[in-house]
């Protein structure tokens, strides 16, 4: 049997591997699991010209060098968005697609508080930078939910990349075109995975949204998670057995 190959993409705002370590321990050796970085980060500032499309080429990249013809794509907040616009433009090398509460799923059919919501993350622009980050987390959840402190000690080096690479992003996407006819014409199966304590005006809206586009959409709910403490790092192996659950029935149904 052929071992399962998926590609992670993290958010805007851990590395790769602190992010998805734990799940893919919990997803265990048979699965290929490739926890890829963004190229938002590959130098100090975002690359010139950078859009969800330059994550695209990272994406095919990392398949190419791994002989993946075809695999499952994984996407958390910024890097769910940029494994929307793969899945938009080369939805025929995935065999699915999981969604963990990705940033931004397109420009159509907002709702009022949605669109209120991104008038509120443009205002972060003019934020010095030691308000920026604590702004833009409170933004991600309730409004009752209480956010952790930052780890004592200084911040890890790559912590100063973060601004930069959040205002890329919030940036791209008033002008970027998520096709929806694309991601409608995706028939593989699809998997979103909310917490119940973030900012429903944001990801669940954006679940709202994308289950009536995508002709197989699961949506499946963790009530006291928020987008700063994710499923996927908090309860590893309840999202590693959905994950194995969700790439087992495409892979049926791709044979």
């Amino acid at each position: 049997m052929e071992p399962v190959r998926a590609i992670l993409l993290p958010g805007s705002v851990l590395p790769a591997q602190p992010a998805y370590g734990a799940l893919i321990e919990a997803l265990g050796p048979e699965v290929q699991a490739a926890a890829k970085d963004l190229e938002l980060y590959a130098g100090d500032t975002p690359p010139p010209g950078w859009s969800p499309d330059t994550e695209i080429d990272g994406v095919l990249h990392e398949a190419d060098a791994r002989g993946w013809d075809t695999f499952h794509l994984v996407g958390y907040s910024g890097g769910g968005s940029a494994a929307l616009a793969f899945t938009a433009k080369h939805g025929g090398r995935l065999l699915s697609l999981a969604l963990l509460e990705p940033a931004w799923a397109g420009s159509w059919d907002w709702s009022p508080a949605h669109a209120q919501l991104w008038k509120q993350y443009d205002q972060l622009d003019a934020l010095p930078p030691q308000q920026f980050m604590p702004a833009f987390m409170r933004l991600g959840v309730k409004h009752d939910v209480v956010l952790p402190p930052p780890p004592p000690g200084p911040p890890p080096p790559w912590m100063a990349k973060r601004p930069a690479g959040i205002r890329a992003f919030v940036e791209t996407f008033k002008s970027y075109d998520l096709d929806r006819s694309r991601l409608a014409a995706f028939t593989r199966p699809v998997l979103f995975i909310l917490g119940g304590l973030s900012n429903p005006d944001d990801y669940a809206d954006n679940a709202e949204r994308l289950a009536k586009v995508f002709p197989d959409f699961r949506l499946e709910v963790f009530p006291q998670r928020h987008h700063f403490d994710p499923p996927h790092r908090i309860e590893p192996d309840r999202v590693a057995a959905l994950l194995r659950e969700h790439w087992e029935r495409a892979e049926g149904l791709a044979a």
